[in-house]
């Protein structure tokens, strides 16, 4: 296998080929960067929920597609004018940019740049892709695709990781589950001291916001979950209290209610998207002042849960990445988990090859699984 700068490099990725059907290990070609883009060599990858929307064909039906969003590699070449980026180093490849300059960047009060949206077309910014499949156009996921050997990338979407001694699995982790959680009480609702919290789920997503509601010194933090295993999870990232909804007669919101002076929650976390938690997750939050943070996106629109709690004065808000904008923001993330302020050894229950990548979502079915780490 060659990798020099100027050739195609011949390698093994996963591929999913139309909507639904089964990620295969293929062989695919990965192009030399072009101008402001750089080749990675991809180390480790992880498996997120928005893989397995993306394979069935959400938000966009692009096919056929290379998997994975979330990994750390190094960079094996370089393109045109790239500066900032050199042979060896060690990065994040990830989906949204930051250029600090449009109206947005500046603002100060979004991650959402207008320059470097994230690509929900599987192009390049240029709107070509620098993979195939037997000749044939290969759409990436988002700006990269790291369930393979190779991908390539802008400039404008990786953050260079400064901490060698990092574990590897742990900066995967924070490529886009755990930071996405992570980020939504610190970024965007500045959950702070007093406050209530309660996040519905305790996966890699819901950890990063019970996380995050620590930091920010919440005094009560309470994880929904079915699954008691999960339980402990959450106590190691800061939940004070745990609800197994199948133990109670009530709903979900009667209890919360209940356990936070019958008024309801400051904030609620929904990470699903399910119409039935959206509607618990409103009516679970304070009349008048209270906030649900809607994390998760479901195969179903759940808008006609909103509108009669909306109109009792609840507020709800999405975001992208937790907040957090990649390039001046995330590498304070990379210090917090590098000194072990945040501790991500809890997340990592189930390790693969990327030889093995048809087991990968049968291992997120298992009721232990909380994070599935993927060796390129």
């Amino acid at each position: 296998m060659s990798t020099s700068s100027s050739r195609v490099i011949k390698c093994k990725a996963a591929v999913c080929r139309a909507k639904g059907e089964p990620v295969r290990l293929e062989e695919v070609g990965i192009e030399p960067p072009k101008a402001s883009e750089f080749r990675i060599k991809m180390l480790y990858a992880s498996l997120c929920h928005s893989d397995i929307l993306c394979a069935n064909g959400l938000p966009f039906p692009v096919f056929p597609r290379a998997l994975g969003h979330e990994g750390v590699g190094v960079v094996e070449s370089v393109g045109a004018g790239v500066t900032e980026f050199k042979e060896g180093d060690l990065v994040i490849p990830t989906f949204l940019g930051e250029c600090k300059q449009c109206e947005n960047c500046k603002s100060g009060q979004t991650n959402v740049c207008t320059t470097y949206p994230m690509p929900m077309h599987g192009l390049m910014p240029d709107n070509t892709t620098r993979m195939s499949l037997g000749g044939q156009k290969l759409y990436h996921l988002f700006s990269c695709s790291t369930w393979s050997e190779y991908t390539v990338a802008n400039v404008n979407y990786v953050v260079k990781i400064d901490h060698p001694n990092m574990p590897l699995a742990h900066v995967s982790f924070i490529s886009c589950g755990f930071t996405t959680g992570l980020g939504a009480p610190w970024k965007e609702c500045k959950a702070g001291e007093d406050s209530s919290v309660v996040v519905f789920g305790l996966g890699t997503v819901r950890l990063g916001a019970i996380q995050g509601a620590s930091m920010q010194g919440a005094s009560r933090i309470i994880g929904v979950d079915k699954n008691e295993v999960k339980a402990a999870k959450g106590q190691v990232f800061g939940m004070t209290d745990f609800i197994n909804p199948d133990k109670y007669d009530k709903s979900i919101a009667e209890l919360i209610r209940e356990g936070t002076g019958g008024s309801g929650a400051d904030y609620c976390f929904e990470c699903t998207g399910a119409p039935p938690l959206v509607a618990e997750a409103l009516e679970a939050v304070k009349p008048g002042r209270g906030t649900l943070v809607q994390v998760g996106v479901g195969p179903k629109p759940a808008m006609e849960v909103l509108f009669s709690t909306l109109l009792q004065g609840r507020t709800v808000k999405g975001y992208a990445f937790g907040g957090i904008k990649t390039k001046s923001e995330l590498p304070i993330v990379v210090d917090k988990c590098a000194n072990k302020e945040i501790n991500l050894d809890e997340l990592l229950t189930h390790e693969i090859s990327l030889d093995e990548i048809d087991q990968a979502f049968d291992l997120l079915k298992k009721p232990d699984c909380v994070k599935v780490l993927i060796k390129i």
